[in-house]
């Protein structure tokens, strides 16, 4: 009997013991769960505000660089000669249309300018850009993207910074490309926006 308060009593001891080293493990858990949780419901929230989700905007630039008809042209040359384009300046003012065919419908312009940014020859321009578009799903909307053209050939990427209209607080980038040269005079370029509507748009 005395063997058995006397283990008892030891287990009792032990339990007291363990007690002070498990509390900490404990809370661990309970503080886990509780993250996991709070994660969660800010991932629920968080999908719950993003249902607008991201738009896909496929359409193609129509430029014409020469003659009367011209909507892309060189305003200011750069000071340090024909050979560098460090301080040059350009506007555009070309089509938005459909497709890649010039009859296809024009849905607005493609309305910016352009700065030589970089002393490297003839590489390096910031670009300003406004897509105004004038019918179509988005008629009376503006879309802003801004961002660096290192380069004419390949895909270029810019961000999309905001717009107007629909486009109110959108984000996004865009990817721009030349498919053709229909004539020595003109060009197709490819733009494809991935943009993050926002609700504002809808009022």
């Amino acid at each position: 009997m005395k063997a058995g308060k006397h283990w008892t009593t030891q287990g009792h001891k032990a339990a007291i013991t363990m007690a002070p080293s498990s509390l900490p493990h404990l809370l661990f858990l309970l503080a886990l769960t509780s993250s996991v949780a709070v994660l969660a419901a800010a991932a629920a929230a968080g999908s719950e505000g993003d249902h607008h989700g991201l738009t896909h905007i496929h359409l193609y630039v129509h430029e014409t660089y020469t003659g009367a008809n011209a909507t892309a042209t060189a305003v200011l040359q750069s000071p340090l000669g024909a050979n560098s384009s460090f301080g040059s300046m350009g506007v555009v003012d070309d089509e938005i249309r459909v497709g890649p065919d010039r009859s296809s419908q024009l849905v607005g312009r493609y309305q910016g300018v352009f700065f030589g940014t970089s002393l490297e020859l003839g590489k390096g321009y910031l670009t300003s850009i406004t897509l105004v578009f004038t019918a179509g799903e988005y008629g009376g909307s503006t879309l802003s993207v801004q961002g660096p053209l290192l380069g004419f050939t390949g895909t270029i990427e810019r961000a999309v910074v905001g717009g107007t209209g629909k486009f109110r607080l959108a984000r996004g980038y865009m990817l721009f490309k030349m498919i053709s040269k229909p004539t020595p005079e003109t060009d197709v370029n490819e733009i494809n926006l991935f943009v993050l509507m926002h609700p504002a748009g809808k009022y």
